[in-house]
């Protein structure tokens, strides 16, 4: 639980990082957009109480619109503004006014041909050695509604003491974002463990459940069977083994081990004259024999924690060059799941003493595996077996039916319980 609380707090604290990286530079801009735009529209208010209601935007020339022009641009310089521009209807220029800075930036703004523009917008620009310079364009209002009765244009070169006040509050709110989110984090951090650990917990017993439905499935046909339940035990365990010398993931280990341990589930179809006959099957008993497999593939169909076990049950009895049963695959068109069985399940009958035979020399068995390489078995699945059957044959010698299940109840909590 303490492994999985850990896990919990740097999943979740991860998270919140995460979040805090991004909605923090996210609320930054915002707020820089925000504050910009509460500028502008400072500016294009003062230019409008300024420059509005003027009747004479809307008079030629020589009614002395140039001389008011030139009042107006002036008395708006010196604020807000270091350039103001005035232009009539139809987009003449009629006046100008430049504070020193003004002047300075001027000839390095974009240039433009006679405004015809009919909202408000305006540029955010950099100019190297200027700094910021926002640049506003206002058309100007007038009695006739449908057309502008003039156009201002102005430029403001934003002041140190105000790109401070507005990196200020941009980096307050970003930083007010960023504590929010590691602060939700910590908020839901006992919530996520309490209903995280509840999940586990169930999904833990449902697993538990099906695992013993297994074992019981086994532990049936075992009984049936000529041998007890310590051949499932022992099969699944060996397949295991190899499973994991081969390096397969969690999911295929899973299913092959669910898939070892009932192989033979459908040998409860087969008749006791046949699955307990202590001789030779003739010919007519071991086509009935083979029919268990086809009746395992119907017992496990449609339970869906099975699904990928089928493979097993359906496929044990193949064989590398083809001359298995029931659907005589060969080489990798039989799943490797069950290639790998394959190898287990004739090991262990191999060297496991039965009512009908006794156990065989470690060496022979070997021999025997050798020698069925390329052509019962997978070579490359038996040159791993290979490796690793001395050290297997050791463990199981020492083993009861108890101690084989005490084996692969250990593979099964390492493969089906302790997270990844």
């Amino acid at each position: 639980m303490n492994t999985f609380k850990q896990r919990a707090a740097r999943r979740i604290a991860a998270i919140s990082i995460l979040l805090a990286l991004i909605s923090a530079p996210l609320a930054w801009l915002i707020s820089r957009e925000i504050a910009e735009e509460n500028m502008v529209s400072l500016a294009m208010e003062e230019s409008r109480h300024i420059l509005g209601d003027r009747d004479s935007f809307a008079l030629p020339a020589e009614q002395q619109l140039p001389l008011r022009a030139d009042e107006a641009a002036l008395a708006i310089t010196g604020g807000l503004f270091d350039i103001a521009e005035i232009y009539d209807a139809d987009g003449r220029k009629l006046a100008e006014a430049t504070t020193p800075a003004g002047e300075a930036v001027e000839s390095l703004l974009p240039k433009h041909g006679r405004p015809n523009y009919r909202t408000p917008s305006y540029q955010s620009l950099k100019l190297p050695e200027h700094g910021w310079i926002l640049r506003i364009f206002v058309p100007l209002e007038g009695r006739d509604t449908k057309r502008p009765a003039g156009f201002f244009e102005g430029v403001r070169i934003v002041p140190e003491w105000q790109k401070e006040e507005l990196m200020r509050g941009a980096l307050t709110m970003a930083l007010i974002v960023a504590a929010a989110s590691l602060l939700c984090g910590l908020t839901i951090y006992p919530f996520v463990v309490h209903l995280s650990a509840e999940n586990s917990r169930r999904a833990e017993a449902l697993l538990e459940s099906h695992l013993s439905m297994m074992e019981a499935l086994g532990r049936a046909v075992a009984r049936r069977d000529s041998d007890t339940g310590a051949h499932n035990y022992r099969v699944a365990w060996i397949a295991a083994c190899i499973g994991e010398a081969l390096g397969l993931e969690r999911a295929a280990m899973q299913a092959l081990i669910v898939g070892s341990f009932l192989h033979d589930v459908g040998k409860i179809g087969i008749p006791d004259a046949i699955l307990l006959k202590p001789g030779r099957l003739d010919a007519e008993e071991m086509t009935i024999m083979r029919t268990h497999v086809a009746q395992g593939e119907a017992i496990v169909a449609g339970i869906g924690w099975l699904d990928e076990a089928a493979a097993v049950v359906a496929g044990h009895h193949e064989k590398w060059d083809g001359k298995g049963y029931p659907r005589a695959l060969s080489g990798e068109n039989i799943p490797l799941a069950a290639r790998i069985f394959a190898i287990a399940d004739v090991f262990d009958a191999l060297v496991s003493r039965r009512p009908y035979k006794e156990a065989m020399p470690f060496a022979a068995a070997i021999e025997i595996i050798r020698q069925d390489s390329g052509s019962h078995f997978d070579p490359t699945l038996a040159a791993i077996f290979l490796n690793i059957a001395e050290t297997l044959h050791t463990r199981l010698q020492c083993c009861d039916e108890a101690g084989c299940r005490r084996l692969l109840d250990d593979r099964v909590r390492h493969h089906f319980f302790e997270q990844a």
